[in-house]
């Protein structure tokens, strides 16, 4: 699936991304004025962010009117009842309530704190929040097609956020959205170095290329929200919802 050597790079100059921009012209163009060009097999890892700009995933909590529940949650968890309600509006289920904290299994199938809504790199105010998109499966699919129909070339698309991890300090980057690349590489069969059968070994690639490319990416003022990954196969089968794993597997949940 890989060759011994591994190759990203985080293009410069991305413009702030508005309701209703066209992201594949705005990406390729990226890569043009980067001296970049996209080859078959190549793989670009772009922040959630962008796409949810872009698909106008904008809420003002001004307009957001409170439920009962979101006032007690709220009050748990001593945030903004209006975050809370959007929260829970984007939730299955609350996995974990507690001061400053507020963990949710997204309606997606994520388990993760306030369900992905953010209010970092967001130009319209204060009052403004982002969610993720509606199906980042879905906008990875297009801009795969639309992007590889353009530059003529057979590429892979996933799509990335940070998240935190049980048990762990920090953020790392998390696929939520992907099409063309092999997400799981299921080792279970295969022998290890020693003739051993490999029992329960199934690598989290794209997981593991999401970690890599939000190192260049950056969570701050970096403004790099792109990254081309060369060197790990695309056009692989699967998408970023079979890394979900079953709620009835999940022995925390």
């Amino acid at each position: 699936m890989t060759s011994h050597r591994l190759e990203l790079f985080a293009p410069t100059g991305f413009p702030w991304i508005r309701p209703g921009d066209l992201l594949d012209k705005i990406i390729l163009d990226t890569l043009e004025h980067n001296s970049l060009s996209l080859r078959d097999g190549d793989i670009l890892v772009l922040a959630q962010k962008i796409i949810s700009k872009a698909e106008g995933c904008y809420v003002n909590l001004r307009e957001v009117t409170v439920s009962q529940t979101a006032r007690d949650v709220a009050k748990q968890c001593e945030k903004d009842p209006r975050l809370v309600e959007l929260i829970l509006r984007e939730s299955e289920r609350v996995v974990r309530c507690a001061p400053g904290i507020l963990i949710v299994r997204h309606r997606l199938g994520f388990v993760h704190a306030n369900a992905g809504i953010d209010r970092s790199n967001i130009e319209a105010g204060d009052e403004q929040v982002l969610l993720l998109p509606e199906d980042p499966d879905a906008s990875a699919k297009q801009l795969r097609e639309s992007i590889g129909g353009a530059s003529g070339t057979d590429i892979g698309i996933m799509i990335i956020d940070s998240f935190g991890r049980p048990w762990r300090i920090g953020t790392c980057g998390v696929c939520i959205g992907s099409a063309g690349v092999e997400v799981i590489n299921d080792r279970r069969g295969h022998p290890d170095m020693y003739g051993r059968t490999l029992e329960v070994t199934e690598v989290a690639v794209a997981d593991e290329l999401a970690a890599a490319a939000s190192l260049l990416m950056g969570g701050a003022d970096e403004s790099r929200p792109i990254v081309l990954a060369r060197g790990l196969a695309g056009g692989g089968v699967g998408t970023a919802h079979d890394l979900l794993r079953p709620v009835a597997k999940d022995l925390f949940l």
